[in-house]
């Protein structure tokens, strides 16, 4: 049947391979920033921020991002659903850990494992960032200096 024929050939012109999609979007984008002869981006889910294949956020099918939480208090792991991949809005699966230090990179750890090996370091350091930032600075008090004494 005809509509059947219509179906098919929708789908196949909507989805195009990882890497057609990077051909076109590597040189122009609306993320892309080019300064000192290095070339970054500020789209989402990228982890380095670095503009390569590996770490792109929009063209492949599975991504994984590392976000501050809004509040200040621990991190959110963003990583793209399967279904729904022509709903961006609803297509991200965000999930809040403010457990702590240690149990939020292992809960990263074994989130990307199965889901993107490639990712897992660069999700880690992020996050290790991360939570860096957010424990308040201790300022040490020093001593003042002896004077030296004049006898």
């Amino acid at each position: 049947p005809p509509s059947f024929f219509i179906f098919l050939t929708r789908q196949k012109a909507a989805s195009m391979s990882a890497d057609l999609q990077w051909m076109i979007i590597r040189n122009n984008s609306c993320y892309l920033l080019k300064r000192n002869k290095q070339n970054f981006t500020r789209e989402p889910n990228n982890l380095k921020a670095k503009n390569s294949y590996r770490y792109n956020g929009l063209v492949h099918k599975k991504t994984v991002g590392v976000e501050a939480a809004p509040d200040g208090k621990g991190v959110i792991l963003v990583t793209r659903k399967q279904k729904g991949m022509r709903k961006p809005s609803t297509n991200h699966s965000k999930v809040t850990l403010s457990r702590g230090g240690r149990q939020t990179l292992t809960a990263i750890r074994r989130a990307v494992r199965g889901y993107r090996k490639d990712l897992k370091m660069p999700a880690l350091r992020r996050a290790s960032a991360i939570l860096r930032s957010q424990k308040p600075v201790v300022v040490k008090k020093r001593l003042p200096k002896a004077k030296p004494s004049t006898e």
